[in-house]
């Protein structure tokens, strides 16, 4: 499902600025070095949307998740959390369950401003019409404020083993691991409506794309699905990643990021200024006439339409380009079907129905 964004939620209540204040977005920060190895980071991001609904326990308690393939943790919020963004969400009641097993370890997610912290479980997972057996899950018992206002109850990961946190296996693993899908990847599609939008467990959908899918091999092993770019261009000009550069294909980011000198020379070439806000900002009269970006990625070039790059809200209109190091998140997810392929190690994007 497309849910309403904090953003669209905190604007609406008047109080979008206080929260931009207090949690000043980082969509780099969960792709930094891990010094601490039981934390998690992440960060605010208003304009995240996307969720499917998950079972957890015997009988199944039911979730909203944010299918992120840019952290390897499942984690929601626990009975026991006394935070006011949980009030907001649904809280699992492990002794409700009679299949839950309580974990040993704890857990916690770290932010630009805050954290979410809590205990692991072990429990049986129902995704549409599969089930996992004794999945490690993390159990928060403290969240940061903001997560009050994200259309998401939790998170589950989709990125390698090598980052999980909560120091079990993933759950997409698990999957393959007990023999619930056929094949050793899964694949979304992004839709812009409210309803449409899928996560295919096990391979593709060619109903979702057209043409045939690109594969891209994963470029160093860095743990998150990281492809190299060789250049952005527009009207054939390189305006971005000159000489290439690594990003990772993140469906828990909402916009494209990457190095602010490079962002801010895509910004300019479409004219943008920078809003009260510190984002780029574009007049909503004529954004049909601006150009597109072409991402070339292992001899395919990807061309991103204003009418997926530019992002409509209340306040105006904004593109969905912003600072931190290269992610190709939502924005570019939307134009793309993206296919992940564990087995051979590589990205597949085809062009999205």
């Amino acid at each position: 499902m497309r849910g309403k964004s904090a953003r669209q939620q905190l604007e609406e209540r008047g109080l979008f600025d206080d929260y931009r204040r207090k949690f000043p977005y980082k969509p780099a920060a969960k792709f930094l070095p891990r010094n601490e190895q039981s934390v998690v980071p992440m960060t605010f991001d208003p304009d995240t949307t996307y969720y499917g609904e998950i079972g957890i326990g015997t009988p199944p308690q039911f979730f909203k998740v944010l299918f992120d393939t840019g952290s390897s943790d499942l984690w929601v919020p626990s009975i026991s959390c006394t935070s006011s963004a949980c009030d907001k969400h649904v809280k699992f009641n492990s002794s409700a369950s009679s299949t839950f097993q309580a974990g040993t370890k704890t857990f916690s997610v770290s932010y630009g401003s805050g954290y979410a912290a809590g205990n692991t479980g072990y429990d049986l997972i129902k995704i549409s019409n599969l089930y996992v057996e004794h999945q490690i899950f993390g159990l928060t018992v403290t969240e940061e404020a903001f997560l009050g206002f994200v259309p998401w109850d939790g998170i589950l990961g989709l990125a390698f083993p090598g980052l999980s946190n909560e120091g079990g296996t993933p759950i997409f693993n698990n999957m393959w691991n007990q023999g619930k899908i056929p094949q050793n990847m899964f694949s979304m599609y992004l839709s812009r409506s409210i309803e449409g939008s899928m996560l295919i467990l096990g391979g593709t959908d060619s109903s979702y794309y057209t043409g045939s899918i690109q594969w891209i091999p994963l470029y160093q092993a860095t743990n998150f699905w990281s492809i190299q770019i060789q250049s952005i261009t527009i009207n054939g000009n390189t305006v971005a990643c000159s000489g290439s550069c690594a990003a990772s294909v993140d469906s828990g980011t909402s916009f494209i990021i990457g190095p602010s000198k490079d962002i801010n020379n895509i910004n300019g070439w479409l004219g943008a200024f920078s809003d009260q806000y510190g984002d780029a900002a574009v007049s909503c009269s004529n954004t049909d006439l601006l150009p597109d970006i072409v991402f070339n990625i292992n001899g395919y070039s990807f061309a991103l339409p204003p009418s997926v790059y530019v992002i409509k809200s209340a306040s105006g209109c904004r593109t969905g380009f912003a600072s931190g190091t290269w992610i190709l998140g939502e924005v570019f997810m939307q134009q793309f079907y993206t296919a992940f392929d564990i087995n051979n190690n590589r990205v597949g994007f085809a062009q999205a129905v």
